[in-house]
């Protein structure tokens, strides 16, 4: 009892610790969770380059990088784009005393609106102070976050290349580690992990090129005067699950306000087609839901954004699926080996009792013929349920005569 009581104690104060030092190091685990989800992203398009000849691996590694070159010159560009677009509309609110409101809102309702809207005026003195004073303090802010960040994705991509690079040694390092039983099924689940994980960083990462072209172009065509800005807010929000097309629209309506009715209405009516035609069309397409809780997710990412902000947004998803696989790997799936070792005894206890009513004697009762023949049918049609297999694989199961 009191060994017991101790290693209960043991594993209780070890588990603390354990968490306690995650905590203290809880910067470096996001970062490494971050590069391994960018090295399992990318991990199959090189690995497929294996079964090619040596010119045609030279051939789309230039083509890979010139498609990560050409990304990235589109991003600092969109971002400059932007950051003019941003100043032209600070000093379009700076010198505009009214907000421009749908005529179809009628006069009343405009009427209540402007009385609680402040001017536009008004509320960019607000927002920079009298004097300006609080620019420079924003301005510092943002440069600092951008400095973090630059630094953060340069640390991410190098150790994404290292993972990339030692992830066979890296798989050998912590498989050896665990008993020799266990290893095939821990290597099972890691692999189910990199596979998912790596079609939806690359899901998302397509989904948001998507989002960020489709309004940037379509609000350039339309003559919005902030198309580039748009663009850029619809990439960015759409990497937030669940809110991130509310943080698309609020911006929307909001630079709309500074324009002219008719660009408003358009470029309002052209986003939410493109958000509910890529939501309806598209996302089913690039992300497998059979990973996908709600509820966790929404866990994940109230308990993540209060640690890590926007950064713990982004990752609760895969984060989230990374939990139901190892709960339906652990658990369920041990569950339905369980499910199969009962099923396999009871066909053992069948078989027994059919050779026992064999050794009665004959003619058997129609009562105890029409029972054996019930439970067989029975356990046939529970077969493919406990050993884990789906209806479809049998197509035909036997029937349970009354």
């Amino acid at each position: 009892m009191i060994k017991n009581l101790v290693r209960i104690g043991v594993g209780v104060l070890t588990t603390f610790l354990a968490l306690l030092v995650l905590w203290q190091f809880r910067i470096v685990v996001i970062f490494v969770l971050i590069s391994l989800m960018l090295a399992a992203s990318i991990n199959p398009l090189f690995t497929r380059l294996k079964e090619r000849s040596l010119f045609a691996r030279i051939v789309w590694i230039l083509i890979y990088i010139l498609v990560a070159m050409g990304v990235i010159i589109a991003l600092i560009f969109t971002i400059q784009a932007s950051a003019i677009e941003l100043h032209g509309l600070a000093q379009r609110a700076s010198v505009q005393d009214e907000w421009t409101l749908p005529i179809w809102l009628g006069d009343s309702f405009q009427q209540t609106i402007l009385t609680w809207l402040p001017l536009p005026s008004v509320l960019f003195q607000t927002i920079i102070g009298p004097d300006g004073e609080l620019v420079l303090p924003a301005l510092l802010g943002i440069a600092q976050n951008i400095g973090e960040l630059v630094t953060a994705s340069i640390i991410i991509l190098i150790l994404s290349v290292y993972w990339g690079i030692s992830q066979v040694h890296f798989e050998r390092l912590w498989l050896s580690l665990l008993p020799s039983d266990q290893r095939k099924r821990a290597r099972d689940i890691w692999q189910s992990v990199k596979l998912e994980i790596g079609a939806y960083i690359r899901g998302q990462g397509l989904l948001s090129l998507l989002v960020g072209f489709c309004l940037g172009f379509g609000c350039w065509i339309i003559g919005s005067p902030s198309p580039s800005l748009l663009g850029l807010i619809g990439a960015l929000a759409s990497l937030i699950p669940v809110v991130g097309g509310v943080l698309i629209i609020v911006p929307t309506m909001i630079i709309g306000l500074l324009t002219s009715a008719e660009i408003r209405i358009i470029t309002g009516i052209y986003v939410i087609i493109v958000l509910v035609g890529i939501q309806i069309w598209i996302k089913p397409q690039l992300f497998n839901r059979r990973w996908e809780n709600p509820i966790l997710t929404l866990i994940f990412m109230l308990a993540l954004a209060d640690a890590f902000g926007i950064i713990g947004i982004i990752i609760a998803p895969p984060i989230s699926a990374i939990c139901v696989i190892f709960w339906n790997r652990l658990v369920i799936h041990r569950a339905a080996a369980g499910a199969t070792t009962e099923l396999s005894d009871l066909k053992e206890r069948l078989a027994k009792l059919k050779d026992s009513i064999k050794d009665m004697e004959k003619p058997h009762p129609p009562l105890i013929k029409n029972s054996i023949e019930r439970i067989t049918n029975l356990v046939t049609a529970a077969e493919p349920v406990l050993s884990g297999k789906s209806q479809a694989e049998s197509p035909n199961p036997p029937l349970v005569k009354d």
